[in-house]
């Protein structure tokens, strides 16, 4: 006879969840779910507030499905992570719980918890089990010849691609109907929201939960994907699948999107559309990052993963932070870019590259300091995917680009966005400008330019660059 409790955490989905399944396959007892929202973490780790709402709103429809399945939900709240190992203790004994179970993640301070959790709950004879479910392959399982972790991402694909041919994954069947459910002592109070996260951004953008998370999947893979590897760096078209968010948040797993492309590409993995191909490949840099964070923790305690590039002595100028983060630099694309952030909690993926390698290449900020403002922002906000982007783009990273590479913010507004279309939503002031000038605004001293309600550029984009050039070469 045995009772268990399903702790959720980033898996908010009844489809494909590895510790959820689990659970309701290993009790006779009935099995009880709990999810722990803790407002003081929350805080501490840059939580956005609008991803705090589509948090919250997403738990409503997943207690909708578990009730289907006779698997009473409850909420909690505490002030931390530090909490949490007392709690759950309490909600074992309350329920008469034998056996905890949960899908792993990966961050420090993550660990830490989930390593007290277990040792509280095993000294008290309740068992705890937990499951790789973040990623479609164990991070552990891709490693070099040498028995290493990659640090290179070409190499890690070949060796993950091989590996999963090797290795498929299939998804897990839906959680068990429990026969004999638990009986809640006290019912499950949703709140709406959280003191502390007061969120501006419509909840129309992003309807949340697992079954808007399966339209997403299924748009995109039916209407998008095919022409996926041509659109995806426009911003101002539908080019991209926007399942972030519910990947960050579990609301559709990696193998639910692995599994709908590799069918809409018949079966292939190394080839085929090319869509299909580029999407996949977006899908192991998420891979990728998840293993770097694994294997080196550093990048979770604000390190970079190149450790000599501490030494870079960045500008300490709230004057250029505040005009990136407003939106007002002078250079449309980026503008565009912060602007469709505040208005909608989420950038488009050309645009955040831009948007970083500005702000650390051409600004000379603390890319800590962008990262941070992103995870206070984003809807999507994921430390892994985060913390590799910018990096990436700050040239502290592992596989990053190189210091030298700077992406021009005029010429990747003329690439990507050549009629100006992504700007204008965005930068309404600039409106009345031709598909040219609406690039440069001040490039050309004409009238357009004296009666323009835009900010002048704060920086001189050549010679910031060389600048930055030669900070990275004068590193010892």
């Amino acid at each position: 006879m045995m009772r268990t409790l399903h702790w959720f955490r980033e898996d908010l989905r009844i489809t494909d969840n590895t510790a959820l399944y689990y659970a309701t396959n290993q009790t006779d007892e009935g099995c009880l779910a709990v999810y722990i929202i803790t407002p003081k973490t929350w805080l501490d780790h840059d939580m956005a507030p609008c991803r705090v709402d589509f948090i919250l709103r997403g738990l409503h429809v997943l207690n909708e499905q578990l009730m289907r399945f006779n698997i009473p939900f409850l909420i909690q709240i505490v002030d931390s992570f530090f909490d949490i190992p007392d709690l759950l203790l309490t909600i074992c004994h309350k329920y008469k719980i034998d056996a905890v179970y949960f899908n792993k993640q990966y961050e420090v301070n993550e660990l830490e918890r989930d390593h007290k959790v277990s040792s509280l709950l095993k000294l008290h004879g309740t068992a705890v089990y937990s499951y790789h479910d973040q990623t479609i392959i164990e991070p552990q399982l891709i490693r070099s010849k040498q028995n290493t972790a990659f640090t290179v991402y070409g190499f890690y694909r070949k060796a993950w691609v091989a590996y999963y041919q090797q290795n498929p994954v299939s998804l897990l069947p839906l959680p068990r109907q429990q026969s004999k459910p638990v009986s809640l002592i006290t019912p499950t109070i949703f709140p709406s929201e959280i003191p502390g996260f007061d969120n501006s951004i419509k909840s129309d953008y992003w309807p949340s939960g697992e079954i808007a998370a399966k339209k997403r999947l299924d748009y995109f893979i039916a209407n998008i994907i095919s022409d996926y590897k041509i659109n995806r760096d426009i911003p101002s078209i539908d080019g991209t699948s926007k399942l972030s968010p519910y990947l960050a948040c579990g609301m559709i797993s990696a193998r639910q999107c692995l599994e709908a492309a590799v069918r809409f590409n018949q079966s292939q993995l190394a080839s085929g559309n090319e869509g299909a191909m580029q999407w996949l490949d977006e899908l192991i840099w998420r891979e990728f990052y998840k293993m770097i964070l694994v294997y080196f923790p550093r990048v979770s305690r604000h390190k970079p993963f190149k450790l000599n590039t501490d030494k870079l002595n960045w500008l300490n100028n709230e004057e250029y932070f505040s005009a990136w983060k407003r939106g007002n630099t002078g250079f449309p694309l980026v503008d565009a870019a912060m602007r469709q952030l505040q208005e909608t909690g989420w950038m488009h993926n050309r645009l955040r590259m831009v948007a970083a390698m500005f702000f650390s290449k051409q600004l000379w900020l603390d890319w800590r300091l962008g990262e941070r403002f992103f995870m206070q922002n984003l809807i999507d906000g994921d430390l892994a995917a985060n913390n590799g982007g910018w990096q990436w783009c700050a040239s502290t990273g592992n596989d990053a680009a190189p210091y030298f590479r700077i992406f021009n913010p005029i010429t990747q507004s003329q690439r990507f966005d050549p009629e100006g279309r992504f700007i204008r939503q965005y930068c309404p002031e600039l409106n009345h400008l031709d598909n040219t000038a609406i690039h440069q605004p001040y490039a050309k001293h004409d009238i357009f330019s004296t009666s323009l309600h835009y900010p002048q550029p704060i920086v001189d984009y050549k010679s910031t660059r060389e600048e930055a050039i030669k900070q990275f070469k004068n590193l010892k």
